[in-house]
């Protein structure tokens, strides 16, 4: 019988596996699960015996080297971490695999979501009711515009964007697209025209920040960017906060000139003294744009379906695997709440 390690924090097993595909991998694998501490000792002790791992334990090359039955690992937690060897796992034929590509529909509808409210002022104009202030008619509408054949900009165009796209065809067919690690033939045939991020920002509509944080990123999306955005343009950021300078950012937001929507945030959770709370042009979403629990059970499914897939000798399918090239590059932080 072979033998999967559960080290699923800040999942859950049965969070992301339903009661029918529990009872499967309860019957027909041996199940070790991870302690909460001293997982280095566990690791050291238990890897041997693994040929699956569920989770995304900080792994060295010094424990790797004791997996001799090792196949899989599937990250969960859904970010490529910097916390193993990798090379190590590429030379030796050990897939790792990330359930990232479940978040991309969910995740794509509440941008949509956020769009309609960012150019119509709705979320505000709620508030205002709330609070006594509303403003009737044309004059509650100053600052408002349609989103038809607006130019829309994705910064990343991956799994996400893919599934956004099409999400927002009804509206437009101008589409601009920054991805550095996409040739512009790909962004092409996928109706975007490829732009530099200086050129995005003077011309977009509504920008939405979609990328992965890497080495080469972290705060690109600064003053000097955000200054180019038009009046009353709209920057959606949903994928990594720290590809995006927070400290400009609130600067900018102060002069009320663009509108911004956030559902991620470079420290989680917020502190309640944070300044940007205070800001009254960014519609607020606490990193719950991918958290539904058909979400999850989704997860589990392409780790199932894979899981078999590799266990018969096959090539996973499903889940996203782990690339030379670029996971050395990746520097996406854990998260701690679902």
């Amino acid at each position: 019988m072979k033998t999967i390690i559960v080290d699923p924090f800040p999942r859950e097993m049965d969070l992301i596996f339903s009661r029918d595909k529990l009872v499967y991998l309860k019957k027909n694998f041996k199940l070790i699960n991870a302690p909460i501490k001293n997982k280095k000792h566990f690791y050291e002790k238990n890897i041997s015996n693994a040929d699956f791992i569920i989770g995304q334990p900080n792994l060295s090359k010094t424990i790797l080297k004791k997996a001799a039955k090792l196949k899989a690992i599937f990250n969960i937690e859904s970010n490529f971490i910097d916390n193993m060897d990798y090379e190590y796992c590429f030379t030796n034929g050990i897939y790792v695999l990330s359930t990232a590509p479940v978040f991309a529909q969910t995740v794509a509808e509440i941008a949509v979501g956020f769009t309609l409210s960012l150019k119509r002022e709705i979320h505000q104009s709620h508030m205002d009711f709330m609070n006594n202030k509303e403003k009737y008619g044309l004059e509650s509408n100053i600052n408002c515009s349609l989103l038809k054949n607006n130019t829309l900009s994705f910064i990343g165009f991956g799994d996400l964007a893919k599934k956004l796209k099409p999400l927002l065809e009804p509206f437009t067919n101008n589409f601009l697209a920054y991805d550095p690690w996409l040739p512009n033939k790909y962004l092409e045939e996928n109706n975007c025209k490829a732009n530099s991020l200086k050129e995005i920002f003077k011309k977009s509509d509504v920008i939405y920040v979609l990328s992965t944080i890497t080495t080469k990123n972290k705060n690109m999306i600064d003053k000097k960017l955000l200054n180019l955005m038009k009046k009353n343009s709209c920057l959606l950021i949903l994928s990594r906060a720290n590809v995006v300078n927070f400290k400009d950012l609130l600067q900018i937001s102060k002069k009320r000139k663009i509108k911004v929507a956030i559902d991620v945030f470079p420290e989680e959770p917020v502190k309640k003294n944070d300044p940007i709370r205070k800001s009254k042009n960014i519609l607020f979403s606490a990193h719950r744009a991918g958290a539904l629990k058909s979400v999850f059970y989704e997860m589990g499914e392409i780790v199932f379906e894979d899981l078999n897939l590799i266990n018969q000798g096959l090539p996973p399918k499903l889940c996203r695997k782990a690339e030379p090239e670029t996971v050395r590059m990746l520097r996406s932080r854990p998260v701690e709440i679902n």
